[in-house]
């Protein structure tokens, strides 16, 4: 298991962009943001930004988000679907071949409850969406990520609590449940992070994941009217968690991780209310902290082999 251990950062649960970035100045910093054009998102590329970053934002419909973005400067848009892997080989190259190097990428499109859908070779669509793409993409954009040293942030969530990687089913082929596929690709995103700052830290490359806390966002399209009413009822009734926050307040901690002073020489642990956090309590479900399986490298290891195999890329792979 990782250490997960707080630092009291000074931060908390009300903390918001413009409070963890003020000081910092990112001029000359580059920074990718995936789904860096909605919800946290547009949050944390504004924020990025604001503080001087030139800021990449790949999207499905590159159109829809240069008009969102319109206004905002030092921001790019490129396309990207993470769910084709010939998309995303295509976009790292095209970065790739500007020589440009990278010093933030976060990890920040994702869907949530949706009912079943199978992409690409028949992955289940929460799974590949959520972190397979991602994989992939930090996987092809790896030269560029180790040249500059960069702190790689995977947005994951207390969701992650519903369930573990299920080994023998990932891509639910007997029987789907969006919340246990929810649960099981924010686990993923939690262990890819580990993985991935065991990998990178020889070249000074970490990596985190976070719980952004419950935002009203667009994440919940996939959900009826019934099921908001049920969600919203457990966040006001639990007294674990930290309640609502502003998207600015939500995007506040993956705008931390990716770049506080606090969090240097740290790498590989989960986050939320800007600070790193601490273990969940045993049979946590929504609440605050970390389950044990999300900080286990054992299974971050199996997790980064069984992606390398299903995507076909692993950038840490002996050459032939």
């Amino acid at each position: 298991m990782t250490t997960q251990q707080k630092i009291n950062s000074g931060f908390g649960a009300a903390s918001t962009t413009q409070d963890v970035l003020r000081g910092i100045d990112l001029t000359g910093r580059l920074a990718i943001v995936t789904g860096g054009s909605s919800g946290l998102g547009l949050e944390t590329t504004r924020a990025l930004a604001g503080a001087g970053a030139h800021v990449v934002v790949p999207a499905r419909r590159p159109a829809a988000a240069r008009e969102v973005l319109s206004g905002t400067d030092g921001v790019e848009v490129a396309e990207l679907e993470l769910t084709d892997l010939h998309s995303v080989r295509s976009f790292a190259e095209r970065f790739l071949s500007s020589d440009r190097d990278i010093d933030i990428m976060i990890n920040n499109a994702g869907i949530m409850a949706s009912p079943e859908t199978r992409v690409g070779p028949g992955w289940e669509a929460q799974f590949a969406t959520n972190h397979l793409g991602h994989y992939a993409l930090v996987n092809r954009l790896w030269p560029a990520i180790e040249r500059g040293g960069a702190r790689v942030v995977s947005v994951s969530s207390n969701g992650h609590q519903l369930s573990d990687i299920r080994w023998d089913d990932v891509h639910f082929e007997r029987g789907y449940d969006k919340w246990q596929a929810y649960g099981q690709a924010k686990t993923a995103n939690a262990l890819f992070a580990l993985h991935l700052d065991v990998r990178g830290r020889a070249s000074g490359v970490r990596a985190f994941s976070l719980h952004p806390g419950a935002i009203p966002t667009q994440l919940g399209r996939h959900m009826s009217q019934d099921e908001l009413t049920e969600l919203t009822a457990m966040i006001d009734a639990s007294t674990s968690g930290s309640g609502w926050k502003t998207p600015g307040q939500g995007a506040a901690t993956q705008v931390w991780a990716a770049t506080s002073p606090q969090l240097a020489g740290e790498g590989g642990v989960y986050c939320e209310d800007c600070d790193i956090a601490g273990p969940a309590a045993q049979g946590s479900v929504l609440g605050s902290g970390v389950n044990a399986w999300a900080t286990d490298r054992e299974s971050a290891a199996r997790l980064w082999k069984l992606s390398a195999g299903l995507t076909g890329v692993d950038a840490f792979a002996p050459s032939v």
